[in-house]
Parts: C-alpha cells; sequence; structure tokens
C-alpha cells in the first residue's frame, strides 16, 4: 500500500513537472497563452466522467450567463454559447462513450412516452438534414438539437429518478439569472426604466433580446412563487425566495415581452382549471365552441383588430393593448410577414421542408412587397420563424409541425396524470409548476422559437425531466400500493 502511495505521489509530481516545462516552452517559444486552460479541461474531462451530475450543474449555472461566440471573435466561420455548448458537446461524447461501454441506461426513462416522442421528432430531423437544402447547416442544428436532449432531459432525468436535485437545479438558474436581472435593470435606470426601446438591448450580450430574456423569466415565475408560499422549504429559502419572486416579477414587467405576459396570463388560468378539477371534456367543448364562433365572425373580428391604432408603448396598458393592432404595430406585422413566408415555404415544400435551422437564409425571397415592414430587410437575415409551431412546418414540413405537436401533447398529457397520481405533497407541487412553466412556453412558441438556444433549452427539457421523473416514480407508487 505504501509502494502505491509513492507511485501516486510520484506520478502527480512528473505530470506536475511536465506540465510546467510544456506551458513554459508554449509560452516562450510559440507565444501561446491557451495551454494554461489545459488544468481545466483535464479537470471538466474527469468530472464529466466520474460524475456528470456536476457537469450538468455547471451548464444550468452559466446558461443565464452564457455568451455568443461572435460577441468574443466576430467574424468567425462559426457561432456557439460559451462555456456552455462545449461543455454540452464534451459530455454528450462522455455519455454515449459510457453507455456504450455499460450497455445500460434506465429503461423506464428510455422507452417512457416522452421520450419515445423526443426519438420520433429527431428522426424526423435527421430525415430532413439529409434532404436539406443546406445540410451542413441543418446537421448543426441537430446536433446541437441532440446535446440539448441528450443532457438536459436524459441524464437531468436520471439526475432526478428518485425525486431529488429538482429544486438544486432550478436554484442554479435562477440566482445567475438575478445576477442578469441586476445588470439588464442596471443598464435600464440610465435610459429610464420606462424606456421600452431600452428593453430590446440592456440584456444584451446575455440574451438575444427581451422576448428571450422575458420568456425565460415565464418560465420560472411558477417555481419561485411555490418556493415564496410553500411552508414546507425552511424560513431561508421562502425568504430568498421572496426577493427572487420580486425580482423577477419586476424583470417580467419592463421586459416589455407582451408574448411572455400572455403566456403567464394563460398559464394561470391553466392553475385554475386544475385547481377546480375541471374535466378535460367541458374544457374540449369549450375551445370548440370558441374556434367555431371565430371562424364564423373571423370578417368582423379582422376589421375589429384592424381599426386599433394602438402602438407599442412604455405606458402598459397601451403596450398590452397593441398586442392586437394588425394594422400599424410593425413589431406585429413583422410576425406576419414571418409567418406567411413559413406557410409560403411549407406549400413549396410540404413533405421536407428546407432543412432544419434554414428558415433565416431561405425565407427572403418569400417575403411580400405588401407584407414587408420598416424592420424588414431584403437579405432576409433578420432571424428566425417567430414560432415554434410555422418553424418546424417551414424546415421540416408537415411532420415537423406534428411531431412537436406530439411531444407538446405527451408532455402535457404526462404532468397532468402525475399531478393527479403521485402522492408526495412536494413532488406534486413541483410537477405543477413544471407544466405551468412548460405552459408559458408552449403558448411564447406561437409567438417566438428560441430552442436553439441554451438559454430556454436548460429549462424547455429540464422542466420535462423533472414531468417524466415524477411520472415513472408516480407509477412505482402506484405498483407497491397494487401490491
Amino acid at each position: 500500500m505504501e509502494q502505491n502511495g509513492y507511485i501516486r505521489i510520484s506520478v502527480f509530481y512528473l505530470i506536475t513537472v511536465g506540465f510546467i516545462f510544456l506551458n513554459l516552452w508554449f509560452m516562450v517559444s510559440k507565444n501561446m497563452m491557451m495551454v494554461n486552460a489545459l488544468p481545466i479541461v483535464l479537470a471538466i474531462v474527469l468530472t464529466a466522467v466520474f460524475s456528470f451530475d456536476k457537469i450538468i450543474y455547471l451548464v444550468v449555472f452559466f446558461a443565464p450567463l452564457s455568451i455568443p461566440l461572435h460577441e468574443i471573435m466576430p467574424g468567425f466561420g462559426f457561432d456557439m454559447y460559451l462555456p456552455t455548448e462545449p461543455l454540452l458537446f464534451g459530455l454528450l461524447i462522455v455519455f454515449l462513450l459510457k453507455v456504450l461501454q455499460t450497455r445500460s441506461f434506465d429503461k423506464k426513462i428510455l422507452l417512457h412516452p416522452v421520450s419515445l416522442a423526443i426519438y420520433l421528432n429527431l428522426f424526423w430531423l435527421l430525415i430532413t438534414s439529409i434532404t436539406s437544402s443546406m445540410p451542413i447547416v441543418s446537421f448543426k442544428f441537430l446536433l446541437a438539437r441532440t446535446w440539448f436532449v441528450a443532457i438536459l432531459f436524459f441524464l437531468s432525468a436520471k439526475l432526478f429518478s428518485e425525486g431529488k436535485n429538482m429544486e438544486r437545479y432550478v436554484w442554479l438558474y435562477i440566482i445567475p439569472l438575478i445576477v442578469v436581472i441586476f445588470y439588464a435593470t442596471y443598464r435600464h435606470l440610465g435610459y429610464g426604466l420606462w424606456d421600452k426601446q431600452a428593453a430590446h438591448f440592456v440584456v444584451s450580450p446575455f440574451y438575444n433580446d427581451h422576448t428571450s430574456y422575458g420568456a425565460t423569466l415565464a418560465l420560472y415565475l411558477p417555481f419561485v412563487t411555490l418556493f415564496m408560499f410553500d411552508k414546507s422549504y425552511s424560513r431561508n429559502v421562502r425568504l430568498l425566495s421572496v426577493a427572487a419572486f420580486l425580482m423577477v416579477l419586476m424583470a417580467l414587467v419592463l421586459s416589455y415581452s407582451r408574448a411572455a405576459w400572455l403566456s403567464v396570463v394563460i398559464a394561470f388560468g391553466v392553475w385554475l382549471i386544475l385547481l377546480l378539477k375541471i374535466r378535460f371534456k367541458p374544457i374540449f367543448i369549450s375551445f370548440l365552441v370558441v374556434l367555431a364562433l371565430i371562424l364564423a365572425f373571423q370578417q368582423q373580428i379582422f376589421m375589429k383588430l384592424e381599426n386599433n391604432p394602438k402602438q407599442s408603448s412604455a405606458n402598459l396598458m397601451t403596450h398590452i393593448s397593441s398586442m392586437s393592432n394588425i394594422t400599424t404595430d410593425a413589431s406585429n406585422l413583422e410576425r406576419i410577414n414571418r409567418w406567411s413566408c413559413a406557410i409560403r415555404m411549407f406549400e413549396d415544400r410540404p413533405v421536407f421542408g428546407y432543412g432544419p435551422g434554414t428558415y433565416m437564409f431561405q425565407y427572403a425571397p418569400y417575403q411580400l412587397n405588401k407584407d414587408r415592414t420598416i424592420i424588414s430587410t431584403n437579405a432576409g437575415d433578420g432571424g428566425n420563424a417567430h414560432s415554434e409551431y410555422l418553424g418546424p412546418l417551414s424546415e421540416s414540413g408537415v411532420m415537423g409541425l406534428l411531431t412537436f405537436l406530439l411531444l407538446t401533447g405527451v408532455v402535457i398529457y404526462t404532468a397532468v396524470n402525475a399531478y393527479t397520481r403521485v402522492k408526495d405533497p412536494r413532488l406534486k407541487k413541483i410537477v405543477l409548476v413544471a407544466l405551468l412553466g412548460l405552459i408559458t412556453y408552449y403558448i411564447h412558441g406561437f409567438l417566438n422559437n428560441f430552442l436553439d438556444t441554451d438559454k430556454l433549452s436548460v429549462p424547455f427539457w429540464g422542466f420535462t425531466a423533472m414531468i417524466v421523473s415524477i411520472d415513472i416514480i408516480s407509477r412505482k407508487q402506484d405498483a407497491r400500493t397494487e401490491r
């Protein structure tokens, strides 16, 4: 044993001295400082191999603080979020190697209906990447989606498999998010808190714009509300949660994201439905009645909307009223322009679409002069389809939309069933707020799409993993009860 100790110490010193000389050689003869990062890279690799959960926590913590590569190195050939996406890619490689070596993973997670829906969606993304008009762009999109799903859903579901670590996962995002809130609010103060235009850029470089920032705040609002009111948490946690709730709510208002505000209102309505235990049948019938009325009176409704003169404004009530202005509000009109382009692209390629991630490169020829706005660009370089539903429709055809809708439906169905079935009060509350958080994004997805970023993928796939884990736990409890 003593001899083994000497060998380990000798190896340690040999590696240390070797690294020092290697570092000096690179610095002096090659003028390269990058080698200084080797110990950090080595530490991360070893952590990923022996304790993958720590890397997941690192990704979650750095997601709100990550910065796109183009902010650091403008004009680079490709873009990614640093440091989260390199961590995710590295962890994906380690995860695949470990699965190949052990040939095992939790089958309850792998064969869960939500997982099956994810496989179907990924499979169709693969098919449409092969048929893509820009294969390199599409395969990069597919790779990014794969590491988001593999790490933030499958490994996170494993992390939550015993009902643990869920609150930690949430807090590890909320704490740095509060740092971003301080940063954005401080910058906003310089322009005046009620300056709506400033809300668009004060969150840069951490968030692209106020809409992704608002979507994130809406996702986490149900969780901080739970932590604030649930007496099962300690007094210190609830006090911290009060501060977090007030900051998230303030930031949500100052984000001037109308889509985020609307999503929170609808999530509140879903909570009331679950609280009052209203059955699905009357809700579905009500939905069909409302839909029939909209179709029957669509001409009158559009005339009313066209007569709305309200513009996006610093005045909150005016800003809310402008949501239905489809005549003069540039933001609303540009969305309609992007949606119209997506539908025309779908009509041209209804089966396979143009390929995942290609909308922003292909939509320019589909803009009609009558649809263009003061913020439209002739080059069509203004971004994505502004819809989590029409984007896949244009990029991956009808199956691209249907597989995403299937995933959404299966997650909601699983969450509602788990909520009604699970006995543990803590898990019951967590599955509820995870569902409400996701509802905000499903609604937001009609007006924007952000699942190609780490900022929204961390909560989206993480909350989905919580729902799946709690569903599996509730099924185990039912099985024990039957025995």
